[in-house]
Parts: C-alpha cells; sequence; structure tokens
C-alpha cells in the first residue's frame, strides 16, 4: 500500500487498545458503582436495626424508671395514709383518755355537817365513776374530803376524812375493789371558794377524786 498506507494502519493499530482500556476503565467504574449501590442498602438496614435497638432499650429503660416512680409514689401514699391513720387514732385516744379524766374528777357535794351521798346528782356522779373504773380495770384513784371552814380544825378533817370514806363505800358497795381507792381529808386546808357566804361554804364541802395510777390511757364505758 505504500508508505503512507503502513502508517495510517500503524497508527490505528495504535488507537485500538487505547479505546479497549477506556471501555474496561467505565466498566470497572460501573461495576464498583453498582457494588456502591448494592451495599448501601445493607448497611442502611444494620443501622435502621441498631437505632431501633437502641430506642428499644431506652424504651425498655424509660418504662422501668416510670414504674419505679409509680411504685414509689404508691408506696409513698401508703405511708402517708398510715401516718395519719396513726396520728388520727393515737388523737382520739389522748381525747377520749382526756374526756374520761374529766368525768373522773367530778366532785360531788355534802349538806353542812353531813357525810352521807346525796340521791340526784351526787349519785350520778359516781354512778359514772363506776363505769369508768369497770371499764379501766387498771385505774387507781384517790378521794379527798373536804369541809367548809366553819368548826374546829380537828373536827373538820375528822368530817373530811368522813366524807372521802362514804364516797369510797359507794364505788366498793357496788364492785370495785377498795384496793384501787385511797382515801384522805384536807379538813378546811383547801377552799375551793375564800368567801364567807353560805354559797361559798356549799362549794367548799365536797369530796375531790384524782388518779394515782393506770390513767395514761382511759376508755369510756361502752354502756
Amino acid at each position: 500500500m505504500g508508505e503512507l498506507g503502513d502508517r495510517v494502519v500503524l497508527q490505528r493499530g495504535h488507537d485500538l487498545p487505547c479505546e479497549v482500556q477506556h471501555h474496561d476503565e467505565d466498566e470497572r467504574q460501573r461495576d464498583l458503582a453498582a457494588a456502591k449501590v448494592g451495599e448501601r442498602p445493607e448497611q442502611d438496614h444494620h443501622e435502621y436495626d441498631a437505632a431501633r435497638a437502641e430506642q428499644a432499650r431506652r424504651d425498655s429503660i424509660a418504662a422501668a424508671a416510670a414504674r419505679a416512680d409509680s411504685i414509689r409514689r404508691a408506696q409513698e401514699a401508703q405511708q402517708r395514709i398510715e401516718r395519719q391513720r396513726r396520728a388520727d387514732s393515737l388523737a382520739a385516744i389522748a381525747a377520749e383518755t382526756e374526756a374520761v379524766r374529766e368525768m373522773i374528777s367530778r366532785m360531788i357535794n355534802f349538806d353542812f355537817n353531813r357525810s352521807n351521798i346525796r340521791d340526784g346528782v351526787d349519785t350520778e356522779v359516781l354512778t359514772q365513776k363506776i363505769a369508768i373504773l369497770q371499764a379501766n380495770p387498771n385505774l387507781r384513784i384517790e378521794i379527798v374530803g373536804h369541809c367548809d371552814e366553819r368548826g374546829t380544825d380537828e373536827y373538820n378533817m375528822a368530817l373530811g376524812n368522813r366524807r372521802a370514806v362514804s364516797s369510797r363505800a359507794f364505788l366498793t358497795d357496788r364492785g370495785i375493789a377498795e384496793s384501787r381507792i385511797t382515801v384522805r381529808s384536807r379538813g378546811e386546808e383547801q377552799p375551793l371558794d375564800s368567801g364567807h357566804t353560805e354559797a361559798a361554804w356549799a362549794r367548799n364541802r365536797r369530796a375531790e377524786f384524782r388518779i394515782i395510777g393506770g390513767g395514761s390511757t382511759l376508755v369510756r364505758p361502752r354502756n
């Protein structure tokens, strides 16, 4: 073909491997791209599973914390209720004890120069004390007899003692053990009213009752 034709053929011969090379590179790039596209969904799936697992863990922790908080609040509420019940119970016991003490301490009065128990209010007061002593078997009391200012000291001491003994007899005759009751007299030494009138003297002729044992907690009679 001549020298020119040989060069053309030779040039084309040199060009062919370059095109093939470019084609191979393109194929390789497409293969890598396809591989990356194929790998990414799998990678995203693993990340999604990991995120779900982490969220589930956090939800579980939160749920456990919520249950624990709910249990704690319920326990605290129950404890408050129990404390209030105990406080109410103690308050009720204290109030009842105080009321019974007031009933026990009610006095009775006597006619001038007399030690017998008068019917009416005085017998009602003593009958109430019997019920209280029966409801509180550990309760012990003292009865103190008093007089007005008229009469000698010696006479009034003896009269005050007779009044205390008469009050005790009313209780023991109706079933209260004598060992639970002590008596003494103060004569005219402790007047309630310092006046010098019939009204003052009537107030001062009395028997007083006080608790000397077993009175820390008292209950009312139930009947």
